[in-house]
């Protein structure tokens, strides 16, 4: 391994549930000092003593990460009573799966908001502190950043952002100690699927993991110095068939989609 996470600070956004909780524990399972943020504080009071369980000096906030203008100062909250950022792991996220025609610029913008532009100013408000420390920054994108899915222009354009953000920060940062790690989820048994204001997920014919099918694969990458990693790993191989022939690969989407009206 050439980067050890036990005695470590992470940062994880959005855990409250889902695949940010599963990571939170992961991570204080490996020895790191676990800060978790999310806007439900009960959540994250129960998420926080499964961490502490681990790693004792864990800590927790509420905060709204779509209020772009207040994330420098939380990360300056978060780094002083954490006692530094060494990783920050970007997850915090909102599915929005609709048909172009059910969308507006208004339920547009406000996804890219939460999927992007926040992790972004996220990322720029601790940036200087985790190159100095080392650091690693961590995105959580999605299969449908490459797979352009039917009803999901709004929520892939979000994610396929993050992913082009992480690539070209690497390069960026190319003299520095710093590495980049993104994750691509499949399907994963989370609360995202069965929110309220989204076209049902229909049938996929992927299976559906749980969350925790997650937490090893995402280890593993930042300890290894991965650049990223699909869960499960078979979609790279969806990916190269994709990039093979574009026009092809949607069309067999369109039929697909058509089977499913």
């Amino acid at each position: 391994m050439s980067y050890s996470l036990s005695g470590k600070h992470v940062l994880v956004t959005g855990a409250s549930g889902g695949i940010g909780a599963a990571l939170a524990e992961g991570f204080a399972k490996r020895g790191a000092t676990v800060g978790i943020c999310a806007r439900r504080a009960d959540r994250l009071a129960e998420v926080l003593e499964r961490c502490r369980a681990h790693a004792p000096d864990s800590r927790a906030w509420t905060v709204d990460l779509g209020e772009l203008d207040g994330l420098e100062a939380f990360a300056s909250k978060a780094s002083d009573e954490l006692g530094g950022i060494d990783v920050l792991v970007n997850n915090a996220g909102i599915p929005k799966r609709k048909r172009v025609f059910d969308l507006t610029p208004e339920i547009v913008e406000s996804t890219m908001l939460i999927n992007y532009f926040s992790p972004v100013r996220l990322t720029f408000a601790l940036l200087d502190e985790i190159v100095a420390r080392g650091g690693r920054l961590m995105y959580v994108s999605s299969v449908a950043a490459r797979l352009s899915p039917p009803a999901e222009s709004a929520y892939s354009a979000t994610k396929a952002a993050i992913s082009a953000w992480a690539e070209c920060l690497q390069v960026d940062l190319r003299d520095t100690p710093v590495k980049i790690h993104v994750l691509y989820p499949g399907v994963i048994d989370t609360e995202l699927f069965h929110l309220p204001d989204n076209d049902p997920l229909g049938t996929t014919g992927v299976e559906m993991l749980p969350v925790d099918a997650i937490v090893e694969p995402v280890m593993t990458m930042i300890e290894n110095d991965r650049l990223e990693v699909s869960v499960p790993d078979w979609f790279n191989g969806v990916y190269a068939s994709k990039a093979g022939d574009v026009a092809g690969f949607l069309e067999g989407t369109i039929a697909f989609a058509r089977s499913q009206q």
